[in-house]
């Protein structure tokens, strides 16, 4: 998906780093994604969830909370609060660009933040949390070894994922003060609750204080034994399947409508794995699968081959086909099913170049019903007519341009 690199100004000033990833194709919605405690926009969970966003239509802003990442500003002048903040100005920044967010996502201490900035925001249906505690102050956990110096001092330097942070007072007293019951009594949108059972950051008990405080729309699932940081690879594009399926039933994702001789659209593949062979395929803002290799040919069979693709076309195509013309008869067609197989065989005639190899595709078709001898047949003629089966058997061409 196409991503921007953009900037706009936080609670304090300062200037924020952000990724827009934009959809291919139509525009249909925005969201925001909130990254975890000291994290950043770029830690994978943030950037699968958002590339499966953008594919299906949806915009999603994720960006470095003041004093992180690519993000000015100092740390240890943030608190629980200024984050938020950094998420209203993420909105108005948004609602600048016309295209105000109607979804937030947040990562552990970021899913409390969009909680609380949800509550805030008009125009928000939907908001979904990975891994989030149900209390702030849930995060001082991490710190807990410095807690009585930050309370003496004031201040207290320390390492977190092997970075260096300084927490300050002011920061502890803000997580202590903030609830979110009230914030989540008052969210006027759809609540997705994801957390895993094994968390070891944030223990599970948290999801289900989140789901209980929440009024209806709300859901919860499960990410099993995924870590905290859902850095697994299956982990974080299992909960970018679930939130982009979940979210679509809450937004206007409605495409607008092709011009007239518009073609039928445009299948969009992208790598999911560069060590593998796993592809994202993405038609249109709903419908998207997976296409891989068997592992006997170094895939890891998350989905079908291109060849097995191909087949399906011929055979929906097929039964299509034989459904439209049993319908527009009024013959007693139960059900159709149409199983096809594909093989290399060897050419023999002089229209295939004599000794060449050719591809054939078998079509085994059960019609079920009580069909009648010449009905039955005529229906197999009729298989010879979908619109695949035609585009396979004639000559086609593939031209292949470079993007920019």
């Amino acid at each position: 998906m196409p991503t921007q690199r953009v900037t706009f100004q936080g609670h304090s000033g300062d200037q924020l780093a952000a990724r827009l990833d934009m959809p291919d194709g139509p525009h249909l919605a925005t969201a925001i994604f909130a990254h975890c405690f000291t994290c950043s926009k770029d830690i994978p969970a943030a950037k699968r969830v958002s590339s499966r966003l953008a594919s299906m239509g949806i915009a999603v802003l994720r960006f470095d909370f003041t004093g992180l990442g690519h993000s000015e500003g100092e740390f240890e002048n943030t608190t629980f609060t200024t984050n938020v903040t950094d998420l209203l100005a993420a909105a108005q920044y948004l609602d600048s660009r016309n295209m105000a967010p109607s979804l937030m996502i947040g990562h552990s201490l970021g899913g409390a933040a969009v909680i609380k900035a949800a509550s805030q925001l008009h125009g928000i249906k939907a908001v979904a949390t990975l891994a989030a505690p149900a209390d702030p102050a849930h995060v001082s956990h991490i710190f807990a070894d410095h807690i009585d110096t930050i309370e003496t001092e004031g201040v207290a330097d320390l390492t977190l994922g092997g970075r260096p942070f300084r927490i300050n007072k002011a920061f502890l007293d803000d997580i202590a003060a903030e609830k979110l019951e009230k914030a989540l009594g008052g969210l006027n949108a759809a609540l997705l609750v994801l957390h895993a059972p094994t968390d070891a950051i944030v223990g599970i008990e948290n999801a289900s204080a989140i789901f209980m405080a929440a009024k209806h729309p709300k859901s919860y699932v499960t990410l099993d034994s995924a870590d905290h940081l859902i850095s697994n690879p299956e982990d974080a594009e299992y909960a970018a399947e679930v939130i982009a399926a979940w979210s679509a039933r809450y937004l206007d994702l409605r495409p607008p409508a092709p011009p007239i001789g518009a073609p039928e659209g445009v299948i969009l593949v992208t790598e999911a794995d560069k060590n593998g062979y796993l592809q994202d395929i993405n038609a249109g803002a709903f419908h998207h699968t997976q296409a891989d290799e068997p592992l006997a040919y170094g895939g890891t069979n998350k989905g079908m081959s291109p060849y097995g693709f191909l087949a399906a076309g011929l055979g929906a195509c097929t039964s299509m086909t034989i459904r439209m013309y049993a319908r527009r008869k009024g013959w007693p067609l139960d059900n159709v099913r149409v199983e096809v197989r594909h093989n290399k065989v060897h050419a023999q005639d002089a229209e295939n170049r004599a000794g060449a190899n050719v591809d054939e595709f078998q079509r085994l078709i059960h019609l079920d019903g009580p069909l009648d001898p010449e009905q039955r047949a005529r229906l197999v003629e009729i298989a010879d007519k979908c619109p695949v089966h035609k585009t396979l058997e004639r000559r086609s061409e593939v031209k292949t341009v470079l993007a920019d």
